[in-house]
This record gives C-alpha cells, sequence and structure tokens, in this order.
C-alpha cells in the first residue's frame, strides 16, 4: 500500500457539523406547519410534526420567509423549490385583508384560508389588531427575500412598500426619563373592549401602552421607519436604556448606575445594571429573544462598538452565569417559549430585566431581589427550582459564546432528550426533565436565522440590510456608548468582551 493511501485511510472524514442537522430537522417542522396551499405556516404544531395550530400571525409568516432563505443557503431545499415556497407566500400575502392606509396585517390569519381570525381555536373571541412588533417581523422578512430573491424582489417590495412605520409613532408620547416621541403597540380599526386611544383622524383606536424600552424587540419596528423616514431618527434615543435612578421608579429590578449625555438634541440617561460582577443594559424581562432578535438581521455589535457590541456579549455571559453558577442548573438559555407544563410561559433571568415581577427562569417563580438603594431594601437570596431553558436562546448567543452554545445545545439533547423529528422541543425543565413536546414557528425561526448567519456567513443580515437602511441606522448606533466598560471579563466566555 503506498504512502498516500496509508495516509488517506488514516485521517477520517470530517464529521457533519451538528448545526446543519439541527437546521435540516428544523426546518422540517416549519415545512409541516406549512399548509401548501397558502404557504402560510402555523403558530406550532405537537411534537410528532401531526396536526398544526388552525391560526398565525405577521410574525410567524415572516420568519417563514427568512427560513426558506437559509434552508436554500444550506442546501437543504434547491433553489427552486425555495422560490416556489416564498413565491406561494407572497401571492397570499398580497391577497391578504390587511388595513389599506398603514399597509399593516393583523395579528392572526387562518393559515388556510386566509381568513382574518376573531374567533381564536380555543373559542376566545378576538377585535383583530394590528401590532407594531409582529408587522415589524413580517416587514423583516419581506426585505430579507428582496435582498435575496431576485425573482421575487418585485412582489415582495410591493407589499413591503405600503407598510408605514410612521403610523403607529406618536410624537407626543413621554417617557420617565422626560423624552419625547415613541411607538405604540398596536391599534385597532373597529374599537376593542378595555383600554383604548381613539382617534378619529385616523379612524382607529390606539393602545394605550407605548415602547419606551432600548432592548427590546420592538427596536425592529422603530429601525425600520427610519430607514424609510418614516419616524424621525431622534426616536431611538427616546426610548430608555434604563428607568431613572430616583427613588420614584424604585419598583424596577435594581438601581441602575449610569451617566446623562445627548444625542441629537435628546437627552440620554445611560444606566446600567450589574448582576454577579457583570454590567449589561437590562430588556424588560431579562430574556434573550428581547434582547438578541433583531441582532440577526441588524450587525447591532458592528455597527455600535460601543454600545450593542459590548451589551450582547454581556448579556448572553450574564444568562450563562446565571444557568450554571447562580442557579446552578447545570444549562442556560432562558426565553419566553411553551411551558413543558403546558400552554406558553415568559422566562428570563429576572436580575437581568427591569421588571420587578418576572421573568423567572423557573416553574416556581424565583425571586431575586437586590434592593434599590435607600429607597427599596434587598429582599432574601433568591431560590431556583426547576428551570425552564429554551433552546432557541442558545442558538442567539452563538455570535457571542460559539463554544458554550454548543455544548449547551449538545447537552440539552442528549442529557435532556429535548430533541424531536423537528429539532429541539420548545423548552425543557430541568430538574424534572419535563419536555415541551411542541415546535413554535417564531422559535424554530429564530434558530434557522440564527445557524444561517453562523454557517453561511451572515447571509440573513446580507440579505436584510439595505444601502438606505444602513446610511439611516448604523450612524446612529454607531454615534452611543452604552454605560458597560470596554473589556469588562466576561467569565463565562472565558475572557473579556
Amino acid at each position: 500500500m503506498s504512502l498516500v493511501l496509508i495516509l488517506t485511510a488514516a485521517v477520517p472524514a470530517q464529521a457533519a457539523d451538528p448545526l446543519r442537522t439541527y437546521a435540516k430537522d428544523t426546518w422540517k417542522s416549519l415545512v409541516a406547519m406549512t399548509d401548501p396551499a397558502t404557504g402560510l405556516v402555523a403558530d406550532n404544531i405537537p411534537g410528532d410534526l401531526s396536526a398544526p395550530a388552525a391560526y398565525t400571525s405577521p410574525t410567524n409568516i415572516g420568519g417563514y420567509m427568512w427560513s426558506a432563505l437559509v434552508a436554500r443557503s444550506l442546501g437543504i431545499v434547491s433553489p427552486k423549490e425555495a422560490e416556489r415556497r416564498v413565491g406561494r407566500t407572497l401571492d397570499t400575502l398580497a391577497a391578504l385583508k390587511h388595513h389599506d392606509k398603514s399597509g399593516m396585517f393583523y395579528n392572526w390569519y387562518d393559515p388556510h384560508t386566509g381568513a382574518v381570525l376573531t374567533v381564536l381555536p380555543d373559542g376566545t373571541q378576538v377585535t383583530p389588531f394590528l401590532s407594531s412588533v409582529d408587522n415589524g417581523w413580517l416587514a423583516a422578512g419581506l426585505q430579507v427575500i428582496e435582498g435575496s430573491f431576485p425573482s421575487l424582489r418585485a412582489k415582495a417590495a410591493a407589499i413591503r412598500s405600503r407598510m408605514n412605520f410612521g403610523f403607529y409613532f406618536n410624537p407626543a408620547a413621554t417617557s420617565p426619563i422626560g423624552t419625547r416621541g415613541l411607538i405604540r403597540g398596536g391599534f385597532w380599526d373597529t374599537q376593542p373592549p378595555g383600554c383604548s386611544v381613539a382617534s378619529p383622524e385616523q379612524a382607529v383606536w390606539f393602545t394605550c401602552n407605548h415602547y419606551d424600552i432600548t432592548v427590546t424587540e420592538p427596536r425592529m419596528a422603530t429601525y425600520l421607519g427610519i430607514a424609510e423616514g418614516h419616524i424621525p431618527a431622534t426616536a431611538y434615543f427616546d426610548t430608555m436604556r434604563t428607568l431613572p435612578d430616583n427613588c420614584d421608579y424604585s419598583w424596577q429590578e435594581m438601581q441602575p448606575q449610569g451617566f446623562t449625555t445627548t444625542h441629537l438634541g435628546r437627552q440620554v440617561y445611560e444606566g446600567s445594571y450589574r448582576y454577579r460582577g457583570i454590567t449589561f443594559v437590562p430588556s424588560w424581562g431579562g430574556d434573550m429573544f428581547e434582547a438578541l432578535m433583531p441582532d440577526l438581521f441588524v450587525p447591532e455589535a458592528q455597527w455600535g462598538p460601543r454600545s450593542w457590541g459590548r451589551n450582547h456579549p454581556a448579556t448572553v455571559a450574564a444568562q450563562i452565569e446565571h444557568g450554571l453558577a447562580d442557579a446552578r442548573y447545570g444549562y442556560w438559555g432562558f426565553s419566553p417559549a411553551s411551558n413543558p407544563f403546558g400552554g406558553y410561559g415568559v422566562y428570563g433571568v429576572d436580575a437581568m430585566g427591569m421588571d420587578t415581577d418576572g421573568y423567572p427562569s423557573d416553574i416556581e417563580g424565583g425571586k431575586y431581589d437586590a434592593g434599590f438603594g435607600d429607597c427599596r431594601p434587598a429582599g432574601p437570596p433568591a431560590v431556583y427550582g426547576d428551570g425552564v431553558v429554551t433552546p432557541h436562546a442558545a442558538f442567539l448567543a452563538l455570535p457571542y459564546a460559539p463554544g458554550p452554545a454548543r455544548a449547551n445545545l449538545s447537552r440539552i439533547k442528549s442529557d435532556l432528550r429535548a430533541y424531536g423529528p423537528g429539532g429541539f422541543y420548545d423548552a425543557v425543565a430541568v430538574r424534572s426533565g419535563t419536555v415541551a413536546q411542541r415546535y413554535l414557528s417564531l422559535d424554530q425561526s429564530m434558530i434557522m436565522g440564527a445557524i444561517g448567519n453562523v454557517l453561511a456567513r451572515d447571509v440573513v443580515k446580507k440579505a436584510f440590510v439595505t444601502p438606505g437602511f444602513e446610511r439611516a441606522v448604523r450612524p446612529l448606533l454607531a454615534r452611543e456608548t452604552f454605560n458597560v466598560p470596554a473589556g469588562q471579563k466576561l467569565p463565562q466566555l472565558g475572557g473579556r468582551s
């Protein structure tokens, strides 16, 4: 036998990257959830992929479209099949009932007929609602298709171009730090029960709430509105990095530390929290979804090296620290997902969110209370029970902790048996071993987007970002410095940020 043959035989074939296998299986669940006649993906499906839910949302539809790009990029489906699938979805979207004046879509549709739902499958009656957050994710999906499917660009652009996020913007809305100009949660075009604000001029009823926190998923809608010129650039600085640091806001999770500065004429309080030695700007609930889902599309860490470039790795490190060193679950990744014991739950790291009442990382609602200086004494040490880890949260962490994220996912799959025919099940309570054996299309599409960016060189980001979007948004992120130290030690990431 020649030396060449000996050396060749001695080198084993390169093992397939587990991420590619995860993507292939995750795509199976999305295919199983999608009606082939309409191209609309259902909201969820049981773990055996047997019977998809009879409702869908704009977010779900957007997620299916960007997942199709990832499936094409990784060779899971052919370019022809990806184009056929997305084309069918776009044809249905173009015909769906929507709000003409704003171009926005309703929150719930029947995936088989495309009809707007007024009664959900469980019998709950709903007044058709048009959400700023959900329409933001749909518009993101459409923009991804415009940037990656040349033959479908015109169809996607025709739908997205009529979506005016300025319709949600209220220039008179004031935040607790005194800034003015926020987006609303959404609106109804028929009067709903409960709290609403009538707008006779627009012929709608707006929500009573506005989004006034920076590290939350509504920032995608704000980015899109700014990029299109429908929302002023100052709106980015009118949201709060934290609530104020005075006793009037001592109900928040902990007393922030920071400084006040000015951007575009807007006064900005650059506040941050500190948990187990890690400084970060918190989200509302302390979950990975709020902090990192927009980063699937917008290269926030690259464009804002002194803001998001510091905060994203710190957020990931603190989530890992919570799961492994504080609560000692042995696993990590906390974000809203299916409740392993039934229904849906909001999970996060309580210490990392401004909301003092949530989001817990366990079923029991383990409570962290650091107090608020002289305004509120600290509570007893937190006791954590049956922790709920959500695989999509670990996937979102891949750019900032690739080794720990891969290892964590491997353990969740092998140790907790939280893996089925459609990839990772939606959530698992780690101490009881109770698995939420179902798939949510939103969470599956986050997984697809995260894997696509890792294995296909930021394919989702590159498809999403247009020159106009970059010109409008990148300077905003670049000009800011969060109150997060450069080079802070992030022990769970094995180094400094």
